[in-house]
């Protein structure tokens, strides 16, 4: 029987027993539901990291030259923490020297930050904002953009002017309904004028972005940050992606010869990429996806089993069907193959529709609990491919007894 000739028939079959097809799918529908809905919201959320790490916290093609790792996935020991602590401080004369030793086209920043009081006589307080004691070049690399005014530039940095540039978070709280540019910011008491108000940029981890300062790294912010003791962060941008491996090499050699460390000693430093940082959410989504399948898993094996059992009752009440096939001239492979087909056929429709409601379920559930959700095209064929494997494991046994029955035996079935 040609194979178009056995899926017709199945789908006929699914049309015929409507109750039964829809019992017989339940199960690997179910399983692919879930399985769908897990990837799709594990894949948003690994959508938005991405964005938000590379796009947001680090930067395209950056690497951050740090004392220890910002990014850490599993236990950090208190031995551990203690080795950190004994790391030599990121100095500004470190920083200086990478600058120096980077090849043309690299890009430089330092971006030195705390959390700090702030307070402006437009307002009876407000909350803390994350100050940051930074170069110019850091808008650059960030890609940070004002909607009102301007950036400080490298005279205004080079001088330590007391300038600042605030986020739009900023603005609300400590001018609100007021122009803030031209008037003054105080930070420890010291006062910043405005000169710029960053674009929105939301939040990350829920750690908002907008609730911020910059002011020239040189200014006296640098006595809020503690940059003069150790630099939280000296940033470094490729000008490709492929620049980034000769990027990181340099920062490494010039800290090794910087801390005089033997060739056999460890760095006492990270230079952390986005990548990097990635590589600890890779671990994470590996353990989402890994409890995620137990679950679609389950759904599957049982649809796996109904779907056997039923074809199992259609090879009993099909005996006659099957003894007049044969008395006809059909052979044994011709006989499984249509089995196995509608077997086949049958799983397959279950995951389809798995598939919708997969997506539907995440689109659910992203709305309900402010979950990202994104599309992994992967999925979509790797639960197809799962409905037709369940299918034909489910359908090996009924058709190969279906195969095997005598045509005599069968034709004399009522």
């Amino acid at each position: 029987m040609p194979l178009y000739e056995a899926v017709r028939l199945a789908l006929a079959q699914i049309r015929v027993q409507k109750l039964k097809s829809f019992f017989t799918l339940l199960g690997v529908t179910i399983g692919v539901m879930f399985l769908i809905a897990v990837v799709s919201i594990v894949q948003g959320m690994s959508n938005y990291v991405t964005n938000a790490v590379a796009g947001k916290f680090l930067g395209v093609n950056t690497a951050t030259l740090r004392s220890f790792p910002n990014f850490q996935t599993g236990n950090v020991t208190e031995a551990m923490w203690r080795m950190w602590m004994r790391r030599p401080p990121i100095t500004i004369a470190d920083a200086y020297a990478v600058r120096d030793a980077l090849p043309p086209g690299a890009g430089w920043a330092i971006d030195d930050m705390r959390w700090v009081n702030a307070e402006s006589k437009y307002t009876n307080g407000g909350p803390q904002l994350l100050a940051h004691a930074a170069t110019p070049q850091l808008f650059a690399i960030k890609n940070l953009k004002v909607t009102e005014g301007r950036i400080y530039n490298e005279e205004e940095e080079q001088l330590g002017l007391p300038v600042a540039v605030i986020g739009i978070e900023a603005q609300q709280y400590y001018f609100p309904n007021i122009d803030p540019i031209g008037r003054d910011i105080k930070i420890g008491g010291l006062p910043f004028r405005v000169i710029g108000v960053l674009d929105k940029q939301g939040t990350v981890f829920g750690q908002p972005l907008d609730r911020v300062v910059y002011a020239p790294f040189h200014s006296a912010m640098q006595r809020f940050t503690g940059a003069r003791v150790n630099l939280a962060g000296v940033l470094v941008q490729a000008p490709s992606p492929a620049a980034m491996d000769e990027i990181q090499e340099t920062v490494t050699e010039v800290m090794r010869q910087r801390h005089k460390l033997h060739p056999s000693q460890e760095n006492d430093f990270v230079v952390e990429t986005s990548a990097s940082a990635l590589s600890a959410w890779d671990k994470i989504r590996g353990y989402l996806v890994g409890a995620g399948i137990f679950l679609p898993a389950i759904g599957l094996v049982v649809g796996g089993i109904v779907i056997m059992n039923i074809m199992l009752v259609a090879v009993a009440e099909r005996t006659r069907e099957i003894g007049i096939r044969k008395s006809l001239g059909a052979r044994r492979r011709d006989v499984m193959a249509q089995f196995l087909a509608e077997a086949t056929t049958l799983s397959i429709a279950g995951a389809a529709i798995g598939i919708g409601l997969g997506f539907g379920l995440s689109q659910i559930l992203s709305s309900a609990f402010n979950l990202p959700s994104g599309v992994a095209p992967w999925s979509i064929v790797v639960a197809l491919a799962l409905g037709g494997g369940v299918g034909i494991g489910a359908g090996i046994y009924p058709a190969s007894r279906a195969s095997r029955l005598d045509p005599i035996v069968a034709l004399r079935a009522e």
